[in-house]
């Protein structure tokens, strides 16, 4: 791809899913923990294909309403805040997606070798 699709750093409302998303899955101070490492995370990159084997997830289809959605804001140049992510095992899960699994498999379906930007906050 030689357009930009990413933003630079996550919105608001991404901190605020990854926090409920995690709380399912996690002790709520844990989540509220991991929350706050990942808001001070700097960027690192990695690949859509890299990031689905790593967290063990199915890729999501073309079809799926949430991967089209982000086909259509990447068609209307919008860029897609990035993903978030739990390093390590919580669980049979070696990587959470925090939030952003949809973004993921959307950016696979574009180019599955591109970067995608991510914050990582480490599992205590």
């Amino acid at each position: 791809m030689d357009k930009p699709i990413w933003m630079d750093a996550p919105e608001p409302h991404d901190f605020d899913a990854a926090r409920h998303y995690l709380g399912l899955v996690l002790a709520l101070e844990l989540a509220d923990t991991l929350v706050a490492r990942l808001r001070t995370s700097p960027m690192q990159f990695f690949q859509a294909k890299d990031l689905l084997r790593a967290s063990q997830l199915p890729l999501l289809g073309r079809d799926n309403e949430h991967v089209k959605s982000d086909f259509h804001k990447v068609d209307n140049g919008t860029l897609l805040s990035p993903v978030l992510l739990v390093r390590g095992r919580v669980g049979s899960y070696p990587l959470l997606v925090a939030d952003g699994y949809h973004r993921i498999c959307a950016s696979y379906h574009l180019d599955e070798n591109t970067p995608i930007p991510c914050g990582i906050a480490d599992m205590p």
